[in-house]
């Protein structure tokens, strides 16, 4: 059994001269630690549910399991799903084989189970002990896992803020730049330029983008390919599949397949 993780921990973990912390977290209900930093890296794998994390102007939305890898010294904030566990893992900053931007990696189920059992683990561990060769063992195969690209670029300006929300929160909503551009009561070349600059894409591929992220989180929850058609507003699987394949170069089934197998 998992002791629940709390703030007053996850600061005394930065003291520790263990190179590689790992806990588990148990969230009852959704809630959102504000803007912070850690001295070490950060690695957040979500067991169940997911969890939103807000890093450098963009918000990363990570699934089941797939984790956020935020380096040390990232002002980011983190918000937890309902019923969410999640693992969390801290990383000293002289490991310089993680990345050194912020990511989301594609964990498979060995490193899923090192997480795990060193989570269950005393913490102070000796440096020469059984668990801190699991631990550099859990590293070695951290720097191997793949990248998956599930950022979203954020705004401050309040058309590109209403327009994430909504399609974050109501994914199947279709309506087209120009229907977009009336309802702010813009015409559709000024929220046409108006995306560009503040997402950094055109507005289908950051719709697009929105899409992968939300079908990847279906997917990860079980969710039939079908079902994630419907969630997304396709007339049919067959455009989503389309859709799917033209980003992530394989077939929604064959992604998660090979991501279980890696």
């Amino acid at each position: 059994m998992f002791d629940a993780i709390g703030w007053d921990e996850i600061k005394n973990f930065e003291d520790m001269p263990q190179a590689i912390i790992a806990k588990i977290e148990h969230t009852c209900a959704s809630h959102e630690i504000p803007l912070h930093t850690h001295p070490k890296g950060q690695l957040i794998l979500a067991l169940h549910g997911y969890v939103t994390c807000e890093v450098s102007a963009k918000m990363w939305m990570v699934p089941t399991h797939s984790a956020i890898w935020i380096p040390a010294n990232k002002v980011h904030s983190n918000r937890a799903s309902d019923n969410a566990q999640l693992c969390h893992l801290f990383i000293d900053n002289t490991m310089f084989k993680m990345p050194l931007n912020t990511c989301t990696l594609a964990i498979t189920p060995l490193v899923k189970e090192l997480m795990c059992e060193l989570a269950g683990r005393d913490q102070h561990y000796d440096l020469s002990s059984n668990t801190a060769r699991l631990a550099q063992v859990l590293l070695d195969q951290l720097i191997e896992m793949p990248i998956q690209n599930l950022d979203v670029a954020l705004s401050k300006h309040v058309v590109i803020q209403a327009m994430s929300q909504q399609l974050i929160s109501q994914p199947s909503d279709r309506k087209t730049l120009p229907q977009w551009a009336e309802q702010f009561a813009l015409t559709e070349r000024t929220l046409a330029r108006l995306i560009k600059k503040e997402t950094g894409m055109t507005f289908g591929k950051w719709r697009t983008q929105i899409h992968i992220i939300t079908s990847l989180q279906a997917l990860s929850d079980k969710h039939s390919v079908q079902h994630v058609s419907e969630l997304l507003g396709y007339e049919s699987v067959s455009a989503f599949i389309t859709m799917f394949k033209k980003v992530m170069k394989k077939s929604p089934m064959k992604y998660m397949s090979e991501l279980k197998a890696y």
